[in-house]
């Protein structure tokens, strides 16, 4: 099995529609790090499990500077926004999302 990661920063902001008051509810920003893991048992016709640009180009070049709640067809909280990074790119079997230092939310697709 080969594996790669990519690892961006996004800015983008969102807020939040949560059972509860919070002030994630106005809306705010974060300058997030997402850290997007693929992997492939045989490696592409380019010798790759899929090309870091391509990784970039979809998620980065989608998300950056924008609004989430606009972008996104949910409740763009870091844990949705993992699960959907794993559900554009097929390679990709785990993402992180951290919105700030101590705030990380992990999906791995279940097999």
């Amino acid at each position: 099995m080969y594996y790669v990661i990519k690892r961006i920063e996004i800015a983008g902001s969102h807020s939040l529609k949560l059972s509860y008051e919070s002030k994630c509810a106005n809306l705010h920003g974060h300058n997030w790090i997402i850290t997007i893991h693929c992997r492939a048992k045989e490696l592409n016709q380019d010798g790759m499990v899929i090309d870091f640009k391509h990784i970039k180009d979809k998620i980065h070049g989608y998300l950056d500077h924008g609004n989430f709640n606009e972008l996104l067809p949910f409740n763009p909280t870091a844990e949705n926004i993992a699960r959907w990074v794993t559900e554009q790119i097929p390679e990709c079997y785990k993402a992180s999302v951290q919105e700030s230092e101590g705030n990380i939310a992990i999906y791995e697709v279940d097999e």
